[in-house]
């Protein structure tokens, strides 16, 4: 590679960047007394990427995904009441 081109296979794409923001919410202790989560979509964030973290989320058992009013999600892996 010459010199002063970055590498960039080595940076995360935007659907990494999402999924790591969503686990440093889920890993809360606050989170993980409660089993669920509200995460708002950033204003950088892209709507495809959302749609794949959701349907990927969405398709594994025991996690349950709410679209709220506000335009957030509550993501919750057990029955949870409102938090």
């Amino acid at each position: 590679m010459g010199q002063g081109i970055p590498d960039t296979s080595s940076l995360p794409s935007s659907y990494e960047l999402l999924g790591s923001r969503v686990r440093r919410l889920v890993v809360s202790p606050h989170v993980q007394k409660l089993q669920a989560v509200v995460v708002t979509p950033a204003p950088d964030e892209l709507e495809e990427d959302w749609e794949r973290l959701l349907d990927e989320l969405g398709n594994t058992d025991g996690i349950r995904i709410d679209r709220l009013d506000c335009g957030a999600y509550r993501i919750g892996w057990r029955e949870y009441i409102d938090c």
